[in-house]
């Protein structure tokens, strides 16, 4: 238990954290340099900051991709995406930023429409985007559109057209090569761009558009109508963004027995998440889910309450800098690749370690 409390505390102590002037080869590389670019898409999600998904993509755009960058935010009317604009605008690297509102809610099919008329028109080499529900939603129908197959969950860029993406739950690495004549969509992971840096520019700011008359068209037009949204109000972090996240698994047994957890995340400051079996049984809601089919996170202190650590879940949290596992089968898979595991029953322990980091001076809510 101990080994365990002294693991949390270490882990809580850590900060967060030209003109050509010359004639022959040169001059045509800079010419052919000028007619790349990337077109990297965003979603404002109330904050005005950039949440991990655009972020990651903003970096990838900056650090791995050809210049410049051309961003589209896309944003419901009358938030936060002018906010959210402005700000991408002194990023380095940006030359324009295009604000894609949309009344009402953001829809995949009209935004992907209105993104093929964009890139029809700045023919950018590359579209990329977070590997977020968002961009799991988009790329797919944006590469449709534009003829080509999208390279999704990308972790590593090796040159302009080659990626390594994960398969088999993240099991195995693939490089890929993008072969087609348009341009790549990539989608890439937060936990593998979202460590790097964003580089701020020096200059003056880019230009903030609004969408053509034709793309406003776009976006009022589709085969979906936008009913509207139920959405669960925490004071926490957001899971994907969160230093910190708890997870339950089946052996909680009940919603109620669940909400125990909640108390821990608080005293931690940490997000709350599930393994795909909680989520099943009702015990919280989707978008807590953790794994291959819900959120991947790469939080400096993850625990893992009761989850015996299938290969989809694992898929979603192995990148973690601290594993933690607790649970009362010592066979359990988590074992494998937790830093720090204890056996024993959940209701016992959990209690008690929330009790010796209150001793350790982080207070109960």
């Amino acid at each position: 238990m101990m080994m365990i409390v002294g693991a949390v505390s270490r882990v809580l102590a850590r900060a967060p954290e030209a003109t050509a002037s010359c004639l022959g080869r040169g001059v045509w590389e800079n010419c052919f340099r000028r007619l790349k670019g990337t077109l990297c898409v965003m979603e404002a999600q109330g904050t005005g900051d950039l949440d991990a998904a655009a972020k990651a993509a903003v970096v990838c755009a900056q650090k791995h991709l050809p210049k410049p960058i051309w961003a589209v935010v896309a944003s419901r009317s009358g938030t936060d995406g002018e906010v959210l604009a402005k700000s991408v605008a002194g990023l380095d690297g940006v030359e324009k930023v295009v604000l894609a509102e949309a009344e009402g809610g953001l829809l995949a099919e009209p935004l992907a429409k209105t993104l093929r008329s964009l890139v029809g028109k700045q023919e950018p080499t590359h579209v990329v985007t977070g590997s977020s529900t968002f961009g799991k939603n988009l790329a797919p129908r944006l590469a449709a559109l534009l003829d080509a197959s999208p390279v999704t969950d990308v972790l590593e860029v090796v040159d302009e057209k080659t990626f390594v993406r994960p398969i088999y739950a993240g099991n195995a690495l693939e490089t890929v090569k993008f072969v087609g004549s348009g341009p790549v969509v990539v989608t890439v992971r937060a936990t593998a761009f979202g460590s790097e840096g964003l580089e701020t520019g020096a200059g003056e700011a880019a230009a903030v558009e609004a969408l053509g008359e034709e793309e406003k068209g776009a976006m009022a037009g589709g085969p979906s109508e936008w009913v509207g949204e139920e959405k669960t109000e925490s004071e926490r972090p957001l899971l994907d963004a969160a230093r910190i996240v708890i997870s339950g698994g089946r052996a909680l047994k009940s919603e109620e027995n669940f909400k125990m957890l909640e108390g821990l995340a608080d005293q931690l400051g940490g997000a709350l998440g599930a393994s795909r079996a909680a989520v099943d049984a009702g015990m919280c809601p989707n978008d807590m889910q953790v794994g291959q089919t819900g959120k991947v996170v790469a939080p400096e202190l993850y625990i893992a309450i009761g989850i015996s650590g299938a290969v989809q879940h694992l898929a979603g949290m192995k990148d973690s800098k601290t594993i933690v596992a607790i649970n009362k089968d010592p066979e359990a898979p988590i074992f494998k690749i937790a830093d720090y595991g204890l056996v024993g029953d959940l209701f016992s322990i959990v209690p008690e370690l929330s009790s010796k980091l209150e001793e350790l001076g982080y207070k109960k809510e």
